[in-house]
């Protein structure tokens, strides 16, 4: 008997609003821990859930707000493969609660974030009972992985499809076909969760259904929770093992760049007068560097101007200062200069106005990155 534990929070809506970390661990002895409370270790699973919870609201209130900063959670048990799991919000279109208007996009800005890691795989759910060619989990999955190598399709909720139809094409993957394939689970409904319906009660009902329904039957062994554990840990220790060279050889590039940084740091005083000296002049040349960019890319502002319109301006001001007068001369009258070139000056504000912004907001960017890393050294 291996026992199944449920600690993810559940509901209608967006009940994920942040990404939450799972690490399974194997260990001998069975607890979660969360990184916001290290020193705590939880042995009651209805606990964890109330943390995610708890932790969830602390951040982003209690009005279904979401936010980007990740929940940690390591879950240590002898029933664990060792395997990271990110679970991750679903996509909503219209926002409630304190929700921002653009929050479609912030949502898909959080999971393209984890999703384009070349190292993970991606778990593309999608309810039976809608469009899979509308299906937002398969868009995104596509932008980041178009060949389809580490995508697997995963349908729920094939019970409820409509009477008298079926995701058999789907689930056979000539619907619309992915190179992992598709796997079907059925869940418990939120009525099952409400009534405390033990899980493995649930699996064998998911086993039944497969077996029992004439679309699926032919494929049963191929369907369900523990044939989408038994792929993942397949075809994750497959993906690990193609991607390990890659990403070894970026680690130890990154362990070169930091050991050569430690180097200087090995004879470091802090009283040392050259050392401030140099960190001053580094965040010096920060700031005459931007300066330099700002100015030198607003320098060359050039004004549009149509010649023609502009001699018959100059015609007509002429005109203007002799009146009736049919005075003749080489020279342009001053006052007819004045006139036309004010016009002229005027033209330059607009764009210098825009310039002196610019350089302002370079100048406030500058002056954080410079706060930045003088607060980093206080001395």
């Amino acid at each position: 008997f291996v026992p199944r534990r449920d600690f993810l929070p559940r509901g209608s809506g967006i009940v994920t609003r942040r990404p939450l970390i799972l690490q399974l661990i194997f260990s001998k002895t069975e607890y979660a821990e969360f990184l916001h409370c290290k020193s705590k270790k939880f042995t009651d699973f209805d606990e964890v859930r109330q943390e995610i919870e708890a932790e969830t609201d602390r951040v982003t209130g209690t009005n279904k707000g979401i936010s980007p900063v990740p929940i940690n959670l390591r879950v240590y048990s002898p029933h664990v493969l060792n395997l990271t799991l990110i679970d991750l919000p679903g996509i909503t279109k219209v926002p409630v609660g304190d929700q921002p208007q653009d929050i479609e996009y912030q949502i898909k800005d959080m999971i393209l974030q984890f999703i384009s890691r070349e190292s993970s795989l991606i778990l593309a759910v999608t309810p039976a009972n809608m469009d899979l060619a509308n299906s937002d989990a398969l868009k995104l999955a596509k932008e980041v992985d178009p060949q389809g190598l580490r995508t697997i399709g995963v349908i729920t909720k094939l019970d409820l499809m409509d009477e008298g139809t079926d995701a058999r094409d789907v689930l056979e993957n000539k619907l619309l076909p992915l190179r992992r394939g598709y796997i079907g689970v059925v869940n418990r409904s939120q009525r099952d969760i409400d009534g405390k319906k033990d899980i493995r009660a649930a699996l064998a009902a998911e086993r039944k259904f497969f077996l029992s329904h004439p679309a699926y039957r032919h494929m049963a062994d191929r369907m369900g929770t523990p044939h989408l554990q038994k792929v993942l840990n397949q075809q994750l220790t497959n993906h690990i093992r193609e991607t390990l060279p890659s990403l070894r050889s970026k680690l130890q590039s990154q362990l070169l760049s930091l050991e050569k940084e430690v180097e200087e740091y090995k004879n470091f005083r802090p009283d040392d007068p050259t050392r401030k000296t140099k960190a001053l002049l580094q965040g010096w040349k920060i700031l005459m560097g931007a300066g330099k960019i700002v100015i030198v890319a607003f320098v060359p502002v050039q004004m549009e101007f149509d010649e023609k319109d502009l001699r018959r301006e100059i015609s007509y001001a002429i005109k203007n200062i002799h009146g009736v007068r049919q005075v003749t001369g080489l020279f342009t009258p001053d006052l007819a200069f004045e006139a036309i070139v004010k016009k002229q000056v005027v033209k330059l504000k607009e764009p210098c106005l825009k310039c002196v912004d610019l350089v302002i907001q370079e100048l406030i960017n500058t002056v954080r990155q410079c706060t930045s890393k003088v607060s980093n050294r206080p001395r």
